[in-house]
């Protein structure tokens, strides 16, 4: 019988999410790529133990993570059902529908039906009563924003779900978006953006700006840059990783002699941090306490570990921030 560490909580630092009641920590476990049906399950227990032993209470889903779609859930609804069945109220669920889940016109995107469907489909495979956070995973072109956000309205309203949130929204939409919720009484929670060192697209597109204006909080997705961002790419592309495979997320060709020669620039920051690589990702994309939390992912629970690290030291001195900066420019100019 699982039995959860006694002092999981003294040492991950929580943050509140924008002007809500909900702390998330600020490390969150994503559950994208290493909890599907391909992986094996005493794994993928391993890492989840781990993971709310080392403080992560939060665990990050959408209804088509595998591979297979929907077997992400399925993964964590088991556990929940064993590990954690005394423990659904120190834990906060996430999940999303936006993506391709199913064959046929409702199927994905933004619709009522559509969004729906997914969410109680999510629910039974999660074997769960509601979730704490419903996402719209990607604005839809073609559906009235106000019949999305109004589906994620009637979640709430259902019980299905106590938040809300948007991910992969402009800071255009993301203003449009909230605005229909909170008339329709249902606030914002969170945005989830992709960001990261190597990705900043959301600070050219004032999107931090707006969620700090309508109090709303923040969650940084592939903050590694698809493990660009760790030791495996310090001496180019390595046998087995992702970029040497036929992932559809990182191909061979991202990975250019100019982009080596700044990572291990940026090692040699880390080295003198006393962190990783990684660890000074994930430090440098909470710099500051901004974002509300950073999701990351695990194959194992050393991997884990090495990112739950970062949070001992979030700290930036200026000289180190400007060193990086010129680092990330010269990256982007390059």
């Amino acid at each position: 019988m699982y039995l959860p560490s006694a002092d999981r909580y003294t040492a991950m630092p929580y943050r509140r999410t924008g002007r809500s009641g909900l702390l998330l920590p600020a490390l969150s476990l994503g559950l994208w790529h290493n909890f599907g049906g391909d992986r094996t399950p005493e794994t993928q227990s391993a890492i989840l133990r781990r993971a709310f032993d080392l403080g992560i209470t939060h665990f990050d889903l959408a209804n088509n993570y595998g591979p297979p779609p929907g077997s992400a859930e399925e993964t964590l609804g088991r556990a929940l059902a064993t590990d954690f069945a005394r423990l659904r109220d120190e834990i906060v669920i996430s999940t999303k529908a936006g993506y391709h889940m199913w064959e046929g016109p409702y199927g994905e995107w933004g619709s009522r039906k559509y969004l729906r469907s997914s969410l109680d489909q999510s629910l039974k495979r999660l074997g769960v009563e509601y979730v704490d956070i419903f996402y719209s995973h990607r604005p839809d072109p073609d559906t009235p924003l106000e019949e999305t956000m109004g589906a994620l309205d009637s979640a709430v309203r259902q019980g299905k779900a106590l938040y809300v949130g948007l991910s992969n929204y402009s800071a255009a939409q993301t203003r449009e978006a909230a605005a229909i919720l909170k008339d329709l009484g249902t606030p914002l929670l969170i945005h989830q953006p992709r960001y990261s060192m190597l990705d900043r697209r959301i600070e050219d597109d004032g999107l931090p700006d707006v969620l700090d204006e309508l109090g709303a909080g923040s969650i940084a997705y592939s903050p590694l840059e698809q493990g660009i961002l760790t030791d495996r790419y310090l001496d180019g592309i390595p046998a087995g990783s992702r970029a040497a495979g036929d992932s559809p997320f990182l191909s061979a060709d991202a990975v250019t002699p100019q982009l080596v020669e700044r990572l291990r620039a940026l090692d040699a920051v880390a080295k003198e941090r006393g962190q990783s690589l990684a660890q000074l990702a994930l430090a440098w994309v909470l710099r500051g306490g901004r974002l509300t939390s950073a999701v990351v992912g695990a194959s194992s629970v050393a991997q884990l570990e090495n990112s739950v690290e970062a949070a001992r030291n979030l700290d930036f001195t200026e000289d180190e921030l400007s060193r990086i900066e010129e680092l990330l420019r010269d990256a982007k100019t390059g």
